[in-house]
């Protein structure tokens, strides 16, 4: 259980979050239980950032909960956060989840993967250099190059190779794509599934997502059809992205933010995370999901988050200047 505050003098806390309700408002739920504290939850997508500067100091938000580090990152740079001190967090989450003067906190993770074809792909193991050599030609599907997702992927090569071989790789995963990158990481696993192309990029909760949708069971049939592949860094692992929060630089209610903070952190909610969401635990100790830990081991690359992130501008560009949107015939 998470050590709280005594309910008696629990109050309440504003959330603005980008996540998906019924991914982290179980959460929410948790903690009003066991603290009394209230969570007033506004749903959004990536224009909050911008409505909290609106706001300024009369802004009620207390915390921004979001799904990829560009974003946390943003909202930073608009000075709209503020640093969280706290040796629970700091103790939670290893430090190249956090950013450096403490404005944002990673609270979960996902990696970019590689879905492959259980049927048309032989091999087990893939880098991301892969991904541009000829014999793929025609066989990648993607969604847009400029996705947040695909643009953190695509910064962390930058990172890693420097801008002109980033630059030359992007080119040649352009040329192995099998159309126009378009729609989400799922429509990848229905194009291999349809015989479209043989390789997908898409992020790992996605699978456990689909293997376990009863609602729209076609995608099951999806999941059945792939196999995970864990792309390699020339040796620096996989690249993995983060939902995280920052504390708001006005925060109304910044000691039950505090403590929102610390429980989204902890082992229990940790958990909760990776049974709920199917994304990786930052807590160290705290395991994956059963699903998750079928797919195979996760060696997540160790770059800091905070270096890929000052790359992101530039992989945007990058995406621009190699035509990637327009497809192989670019």
């Amino acid at each position: 259980m998470w050590a709280s505050a005594s309910p008696a003098a629990a109050d309440e806390v504003n959330v603005y979050t980008t996540r998906e309700p019924g991914l982290i408002q179980p959460l929410f739920d948790v903690f009003t239980e066991e603290t009394g504290i209230k969570v007033n939850v506004l749903f959004g997508k990536d224009e909050l950032v911008e409505r909290i500067q609106a706001e300024g100091a009369n802004s009620p938000a207390d915390l921004l909960v979001t799904v990829d580090v560009g974003t946390l990152k943003r909202a930073k740079d608009l000075g709209i956060t503020q640093p969280v001190e706290s040796e629970t967090i700091e103790a939670n989450i290893p430090e190249q989840y956090r950013d450096a003067d403490g404005n944002w906190i990673g609270l979960s993770q996902r990696a970019r993967i590689v879905y492959a074809s259980k049927d048309r792909v032989e091999q087990d193991t893939i880098t991301y250099a892969e991904l541009a050599d000829p014999k793929w030609r025609g066989k990648i599907c993607t969604r847009t190059g400029q996705h947040p997702y695909n643009i953190g992927l695509f910064a962390s090569q930058i990172v890693h190779q420097g801008s002109e071989k980033a630059k030359e790789w992007l080119a040649g995963v352009r040329d192995n794509l099998a159309t126009k990158p378009t729609g989400n990481d799922r429509a990848q696993a229905k194009a291999i599934y349809a015989g479209e192309c043989d390789l997908a990029l898409g992020n790992t909760y996605y699978m456990g997502l689909m293997q376990t949708n009863e609602q729209e069971p076609e995608q099951q049939e999806w999941a059945k059809s792939l196999k995970v592949l864990f792309p390699d860094s020339d040796g620096a692992g996989t690249h993995v992205n983060i939902s995280g929060a920052v504390l708001a630089k006005n925060a109304p209610n910044k000691e039950e933010a505090i403590q929102l903070l610390e429980f989204l952190t902890s082992d229990e909610a940790q958990h909760l995370y990776a049974e709920a969401n199917f994304e990786y635990p930052l807590k160290p100790g705290v395991e994956p999901s059963e699903i998750v830990s079928s797919w195979g081991e996760l060696k997540a690359d160790t770059l800091p988050l905070s270096d890929v992130a000052e790359k992101r501008a530039e992989a945007s560009e990058m995406v621009d200047e190699v035509n990637f949107d327009a497809g192989p015939s670019s």
